[in-house]
């Protein structure tokens, strides 16, 4: 289940009235099950959400429930713990976690927080393949916009939190999208993926604001859009940001839930490079 629906879930719970004490993962060394933003939320019969599982869990619930034991409440407070032989855990990194007991008027003032950073996606295109990528994208770190110049294309379960969008030309869509967007480019014509992609290079081109545009599609529909690309003016080193075919190597099939698994994969990769790259501090 995706955390901001799950957050939702437990908000309710907090709402009918069940304390609970939220334990997050604030601060990590070494080799650990969850990094900072790792969230569980524990109440007296249940615990939601996740900080890594194993013996570090099962003491941070006992932990939490001890304190919603307690009254008064006690402060809230971090915690260190180290991943060793004292919690029989082979990890050998070190994990802080804050402790905060929440009531019923809590919820909504932690939404915030503990929302997930979700990175930008435009997929383009609402056939078997499109549908099949916005399903498996929305529990997953992105915030996806799915485009599509036909009217009436888009399912009637649409994933939540998925924006679907209409756009004739459907091009036009690229210009306003938000800054650091990935592009998925899969139309029902090739003619409206070349468009796309030519505009996807321009905006590169003047912001350099898209750190992945991805073609569906074979190396010989790709060969046949460089040539039709260059002519229309673009360098070898501009074309060289598209990714055609796109998923990651080595998965086979051509079923569209297996296509969306491997361009996932492949948009997570690209989301860590990109994150690992950006200096701490």
């Amino acid at each position: 289940m995706p955390m901001d629906r799950l957050w939702q879930r437990c908000e309710r719970r907090l709402h009918e009235g069940a304390p609970a004490v939220l334990v997050r993962v604030v601060q990590a060394q070494g080799s650990v099950p969850r990094g900072p933003g790792a969230w569980m939320l524990v109440f007296a019969d249940a615990a939601e959400g996740t900080i890594g599982g194993g013996r570090l869990e099962f003491d941070a619930i006992a932990e939490a429930r001890r304190r919603l034991a307690q009254a008064p409440a006690p402060e809230g407070g971090t915690v260190r713990y180290a991943l060793g032989p004292s919690l029989g855990q082979c990890c050998g990194g070190v994990v802080h976690l804050a402790y905060d007991r929440l009531g019923s008027a809590d919820g909504a003032r932690w939404r915030e927080t503990l929302a997930p950073l979700r990175a930008p996606v435009a997929l383009f295109g609402g056939g078997h393949v499109g549908a099949a990528i916005a399903r498996v994208l929305a529990p997953l770190p992105f915030a996806l916009t799915w485009i599509d110049s036909r009217d009436g294309i888009f399912p009637p379960d649409t994933p939540a939190g998925v924006v679907c969008e209409h756009s004739e030309p459907v091009q036009a869509a690229v210009a306003p999208l938000a800054d650091g967007s990935r592009v998925l480019i899969m139309s029902f014509s090739h003619a409206e993926d070349l468009d796309i992609v030519a505009a996807c290079l321009r905006r590169q081109r003047a912001q350099a604001d898209l750190p992945f545009v991805g073609l569906i599609g074979s190396r010989t529909k790709w060969a046949t859009f460089r040539q039709r690309l260059e002519a229309r003016g673009f360098t070898e080193a501009e074309l060289r940001h598209v990714t055609c075919p796109i998923g990651v190597p080595g998965i086979a099939g051509k079923e569209p839930e297996v296509i969306a698994v491997a361009v996932a994969a492949q948009l997570l990769q690209n989301l860590g490079q990109e994150r690992q790259a950006v200096p701490e501090g």
